[in-house]
């Protein structure tokens, strides 16, 4: 008689207790997941015209540029580089290309591929050719 007491208590609280466990389960924040995109700085370079010289630098920032970013043959976003050509954008995992289109592409070499991998944002740094001999 004391086992089915047992059973009886056991199986009534078993709900409840069952019912606590998914709710504390439920409370308990999911890790927010971490972002995934591309950052880095474009460089142009040559950055005057004429000779490159030993005490002058022939890279500059590409300061506020705008590019597009492709995956595929798909525009999936922009981004613009800050005065010191520095730059981030928030992509999803995948493979990307990233390409000048204004008039200033039409001279010189703007196109860029990067890989970006899930919670993990790729650092590059890309020098576009200006164009300038």
């Amino acid at each position: 008689m004391e086992m089915q007491y047992r059973l009886q208590h056991v199986l009534k609280v078993l709900p409840f207790s069952l019912l606590a466990l998914l709710t504390m389960a439920a409370a308990t924040p999911s890790p927010t997941p971490l972002p995934s995109g591309i950052e880095g700085v474009i460089l142009v370079s040559p950055s005057r015209p004429g000779p490159v010289r030993k005490d002058q630098p022939s890279e500059a920032p590409a300061r506020d540029i705008t590019f597009v970013v492709m995956r595929g043959e798909e525009r999936v976003g922009a981004l613009t580089t800050d005065p010191e050509g520095r730059f981030q954008v928030l992509l999803a995992p995948g493979h990307y290309i990233i390409v000048r289109e204004d008039p200033g592409a039409r001279i010189g070499h703007w196109r860029f591929e990067a890989d970006v991998k899930p919670g993990e944002m790729t650092k590059v740094q890309w020098v576009g050719d200006s164009g300038m001999r």
